[in-house]
C-alpha cells in the first residue's frame, strides 16, 4: 500500500499515515489498536485465546512477583512505549521504578526495562526477530520472545545473546526483574 492509499483498518473519519508522520503525530492522534512503525500503522488485531492463557501465565506472577517486591510496574498489551522511532505495545512489559516517567497519562515516551512478545498465527517469526532488536536497541534490557507452537522462549540479550529455552527450562527475570522466575511448561498450561 502507498501512502496515498486509504487503509481499510483505519476508522472512517481518520486521516492515513503516511510517509512523514512522527512518533510524535502518532501520539497526538490518539489512534487505539495500532502499533507505529516507521511512518506506517500496523494494526493490532485481537488475540486468540492461546496467547490471551500464554500472556496471562506470565503477567500474573510476574505482577505479583513485581509489585510484592516494589521494582516497578508491569505492563499488558494496551500500553504503548517508545522504542526509538517506533511506537510499539508489548505483549507484557516491565518498567522499573527508576525508569518510570512522571506523566502516566500517555504512551511511554521510553522503551520498556523487559518486553515480551507472543508470537501469533499471524506473525512472521522475523518481523517479531526485528521487533526485539529494535527493543534492544532502543535500550530495552531484556526481550522475551514467547512461540506457542514450539513451546519455547527466545532470550534476547543482545543481536548476538540469543538463547532458547525449552519445555523442562527455567526462564528468570536476570539482573532486570531480579529474583524472578517460572519454569517454561508453566507459560503453555
Amino acid at each position: 500500500m502507498n501512502a496515498r492509499e486509504t487503509p481499510q483498518f483505519l476508522p472512517e473519519g481518520l486521516p492515513p499515515a503516511s510517509p512523514t508522520m512522527t512518533v510524535e503525530e502518532f501520539l497526538a492522534s490518539d489512534l487505539e489498536g495500532y502499533e507505529y512503525v516507521k511512518g506506517e500503522l500496523i494494526p493490532m488485531p485481537p488475540t486468540s485465546g492461546q496467547h490471551g492463557n500464554i500472556t496471562t501465565n506470565l503477567v500474573v506472577p510476574l505482577g505479583v512477583y513485581v509489585r510484592e517486591h516494589q521494582l516497578g510496574r508491569v505492563y499488558t498489551a494496551d500500553t504503548g512505549f517508545q522504542v526509538g522511532e517506533r511506537m510499539l505495545i508489548p505483549d507484557v512489559a516491565f518498567l522499573s521504578n527508576a525508569n518510570m516517567p512522571d506523566d502516566l497519562g500517555k504512551a511511554f515516551p521510553i522503551p520498556p526495562d523487559l518486553a515480551v512478545e507472543v508470537v501469533s498465527p499471524s506473525d512472521a517469526l522475523s518481523r517479531v526477530a526485528e521487533k526485539a532488536l529494535a527493543y534492544l536497541q532502543a535500550g530495552t534490557r531484556l526481550v522475551w520472545v514467547i512461540e506457542p507452537v514450539a513451546q519455547v522462549v527466545l532470550i534476547y540479550r543482545s543481536k548476538t545473546d540469543i538463547e532458547v529455552l525449552t519445555h523442562n527450562d527455567t526462564l528468570t527475570g536476570e539482573d532486570v526483574v531480579e529474583g524472578f522466575s517460572c519454569q517454561v511448561a508453566a507459560l503453555f498450561e
